[in-house]
């Protein structure tokens, strides 16, 4: 009898002529989680969560919560991983847990629209920094074309060689870990010098918020929140090329989200302090920039421009050595295109899967663009469907990067809590697999977790109809062409034999 893929070596699969190489260590392992989370949300998103909710203990209490949530995570995911320490991350631990339906829907999900969507929405907000920072006037377009080059040029260095993404990790994880430290301590730097800079009154300023109950605002602010928190599984993707999987990956993982927690916290004391919450709202997406603004004039904008590129070309990097691998794991498998599992001789690289997410990333972007430029002067009332005005409202209104990441979180969230439950279902069904680390705290911690993202689906769902219903609707597509797809693998197989 043959070994089933939980139980196999990533180098005994059958067809493959070129393996994956464990060529990385915790401290590269570790930056991929810090440098994979920190992106554009601890940058972008505060303008919109305080708009969402006016109230500051209860946004430091939700980014509080989440970082909880992430912790509670990692816990399962360093058991799965260290478990089954092979390319493909959640794919693989869902394919063990329910099966290959289940695990194509995540790495279908992740092909079509998550992974390109994150990919796009951060290489957007690397343009929109870029044209910022030199005054720039460019059109939805001219956004798409400059990210679409940004997206190749970030690809094409992740085809050389793991080792280039991860040591171009480590150093742009370094960069922008020690650029948002200093803007966390940029208030009480700067107050010796200048006593009306940070206001403690601000913390208690308030703004009318845009969710009328405190369930609604959880809900929104966690929603931001957790953008901006996302991808601190990052590393687990890569456990077929991490050494010693069993010990480093789970020290990655509690480490990476550790230094995360203290910055986000940190950084949003300093947001708050310097700046009133009205002037949070009414900054938007550059509330971080407004308040180096009025700590150094003209040169701190400059600086957090610069901050915010550095910060968003660490994140695409991180998506080029992650989302690559769960394709890569389909075409191994068997799932989808075969050809999805080549590794390149020469970089040993999933080369091909580079090239098709990078493709994937550029055409979302560059259709959501054309939508907006179509779409802008269209009336939204004109249509009948109450749905069908909502997304026409939702492209007018809203920019192309919280389009993206909005849809983003809502389904990523849904597999997130399939994987967490997933620790439960093979604690049951296999008891008898080697754990080289367990889950601290089970089954309480899966529980809790498992508890509040159920919540907080409940609240999306209803608070968020475009988001939700359109990212149901992209899951249930990959049910058809799951089975369309084996269909025809099985006759050219009878065809072959």
């Amino acid at each position: 009898m043959s070994a089933s893929p939980l139980e196999q070596d990533p180098s005994s699969f059958a067809g493959t002529r070129h393996t994956l190489q464990r060529v990385l260590g915790v401290r590269i392992a570790m930056a991929v989680v810090v440098g994979n989370v920190i992106g554009s949300g601890i940058f972008l998103k505060p303008g919109n969560i305080a708009g969402e909710c006016g109230s500051f203990p209860i946004i430091i209490s939700v980014w509080v919560l989440g970082g909880v949530l992430c912790f509670l995570g990692a816990l399962c995911f360093a058991e799965l991983a260290a478990m089954l320490p092979q390319a493909g991350g959640m794919y693989v631990y869902l394919r063990e847990a329910y099966g290959r339906p289940v695990a194509f829907l995540f790495g279908w999900s992740e092909f079509l629209f998550s992974r390109p969507a994150s990919i796009g929405a951060l290489a957007v907000a690397f343009v929109g920094s870029l044209a910022l920072a030199n005054n720039w006037q460019l059109s939805s377009p001219g956004q798409a074309a400059l990210a679409g080059l940004l997206i190749g040029s970030v690809a094409w260095i992740n085809i050389l060689g793991v080792i280039w993404g991860g040591r171009l990790q480590m150093v742009v994880t370094v960069i922008k870990v020690a650029f948002l430290a200093l803007v966390a301590l940029s208030p009480l730097l700067v107050l010796p010098f200048s006593e009306t800079t940070f206001e403690l009154a601000n913390y208690a300023t308030t703004v009318v918020p845009r969710q009328t109950t405190l369930a609604g605002q959880v809900g929104a602010v966690l929603l931001a929140v957790m953008w901006a928190y996302n991808g601190w599984d990052g590393v687990t993707p890569l456990a077929e090329e991490i050494r010693d999987p069993g010990r480093n990956i789970p020290l990655a993982l509690f480490g990476g989200i550790g230094v995360l927690v203290v910055l986000y916290v940190s950084a949003n004391f300093a947001y708050h302090g310097v700046l009133s919450m009205s002037q949070i709202a009414d900054a938007g997406d550059h509330a971080a920039e407004q308040m180096l603004y009025r700590l150094f004039g003209s040169l701190g904008l400059s600086a957090m421009s610069a901050v915010i590129m550095c910060s968003t070309f660490g994140a695409i990097n991180t998506n080029f050595l992650q989302a690559p691998r769960i394709t890569f794991a389909m075409g191994r498998d068997g799932v989808f295109f075969r050809i999805l599992g080549a590794v390149h001789a020469v970089y040993r690289t999933p080369s091909v899967a580079i090239v098709v997410n990078a493709l994937m990333a550029f055409l979302l972007v560059l259709a959501v663009a054309l939508a907006k430029f179509l779409l802008r002067d269209l009336s939204a009332e004109s249509f009948r469907s109450n749905l069908a005005q909502q997304v026409i409202a939702s492209l007018q209104a809203d920019t192309i990067f919280d389009l993206l990441t909005n849809f983003v979180i809502f389904t990523a969230s849904i597999f997130y809590t399939l994987t967490v439950l997933a620790v439960i279902v093979l604690r049951i069904r296999r008891p008898d697999l080697k754990r080289p680390y367990k889950a601290w705290g089970y089954p309480l911690a899966p529980a809790a977790f498992l508890a509040v993202y159920v919540w907080f689906l409940w609240q999306i769902y209803w608070s968020k109809p475009l988001e939700s219903h359109t990212g149901l609707m992209l899951i249930a597509l990959g049910i058809p062409v799951y089975f369309l797809y084996q269909y025809l693998a099985g006759k050219r197989t009878k065809a072959d034999s």
